[in-house]
Order: structure tokens, then C-alpha cells, then sequence
């Protein structure tokens, strides 16, 4: 999540569009949709291509959708564990294309095989990370600890994969993607101790 100063920044920049979507017939549901589509087109046509400034350019422009469906469901009250449901998968079918779009660029034409393979690396922790809250909380834990947000984590590698497309060294990009994974592999073992502690509790409460 974005922190609380920034969230009520892009809050406010984005009511009033909100509002007028909302007020010509458009839903939050569907700015869900058009957002995450724009992200993957963004990232598996702009960058398997090598244009990774005008990817980011293109990405960013639909990214902020995330901000914008939430403040469209507050003001609807319309929110819901649907919307939460559907925000959160397609949140993870805009990250899983992120990566492989630069994985696809430099195992081809971008020719820089660490940084492919890093970028699978992050691809494949993220999912796990993802999925290892999802998993704990239908059994009854709590696992939203962890120190791989995917705000954060979103704004460094679009900020980093625009200007590598200036001609900011590749290496730059490895650092950052290397950061990302290991954050992210972090994260898992965090949330799977942490589960782990609750499932000793219990089972220690219970006798």
C-alpha cells in the first residue's frame, strides 16, 4: 500500500475525476479492468519490444487505477468483498506481466541474461508472497507482515526500467530487481514464520 501522506496526496488528485466517472455511468469494476488491461499491454508489447521508456510511460498512465477504482468504490460505498477479491487478482496478473515482459526483453533483443533471469525471480516470489497471506487467511491466520510492498516495489522497478530505456546502465536495473527478489523471498519466510508461531498457539491453547 502506499503510505499515508502519499495515499492522501493521490486521493485528492484523483476525487474529482472519480466523481465524474462515477457520475457519467462508469463503474469501479471496470476501471479495475481497463487499468490492468493497459498495464499488460503496456508491459508485453512495449517492453519484449525494448521500448522501455515508452512501456513505462504507457504503464504508468493506467497504474494509478488502483487508486482510482478504491476511491470510486468508497464514494459508492460499494466496495465489498467482491471488489477486493477482483482488485487483488488482477493486481497479480499486472505484476506477473510486468516482469515477464522484461524477462522477455533480455533473454532476446536486450541480450542480458542475469537480468531475465532476476526478473523471473521477482516475478515468481511476488506470486508466493501473494500467495502465502491469501493461503494463511483462509485458514484462519494472519500473515500481513513483511517488508516487500507492492507499492513500493511497483514505483522502483517502473522508475529504474524508464530511464535504463534512456540509456541508464543495465546494471542498475540488476541491483534493483536483485533488491526486489530478495525482499520479496524475505517476506515469504517472515509470513511463513508468522504462521507458523499462530499454528503453535493454537495448537498450544488447545490442549
Amino acid at each position: 500500500m502506499l503510505n499515508r501522506h502519499a495515499r492522501g496526496f493521490f486521493t485528492a488528485l484523483f476525487t474529482p475525476l472519480a466523481r465524474w466517472l462515477l457520475k457519467i455511468g462508469v463503474s469501479p469494476d471496470a476501471v479495475t479492468v481497463i487499468g490492468t488491461a493497459g498495464v499488460v499491454v503496456g508491459a508485453l508489447v512495449f517492453y519484449p519490444l525494448g521500448h522501455l521508456w515508452w512501456g513505462t510511460l504507457f504503464i504508468t498512465a493506467f497504474i494509478f487505477s488502483d487508486v482510482l477504482d478504491g476511491i470510486m468504490a468508497r464514494m459508492r460505498d460499494a466496495g465489498g468483498r467482491w471488489g477486493n477479491f477482483l482488485d487483488s487478482t488482477l493486481d497479480r496478473i499486472a505484476d506477473g506481466a510486468l516482469f515477464a515482459g522484461l524477462a522477455i526483453w533480455f533473454f532476446t533483443g536486450g541480450a542480458h541474461f542475469a537480468i531475465a533471469v532476476t526478473a523471473l525471480l521477482c516475478l515468481v516470489l511476488g506470486m508466493v508472497v501473494s500467495y502465502a497471506r491469501a493461503k494463511a487467511e483462509s485458514l484462519g491466520f494472519t500473515a500481513n507482515v513483511g517488508i516487500a510492498e507492492r507499492a513500493e516495489r511497483l514505483v522502483s522497478v517502473l522508475v529504474v526500467t524508464g530511464f535504463t530505456g534512456l540509456g541508464l546502465p543495465g546494471i542498475v536495473l540488476l541491483v534493483t530487481l536483485g533488491l526486489l527478489a530478495l525482499a520479496s523471498l524475505v517476506t515469504v519466510v517472515q509470513r511463513v514464520l508468522s504462521v507458523r508461531r499462530q499454528a503453535l498457539a493454537e495448537a498450544a491453547a488447545s490442549e
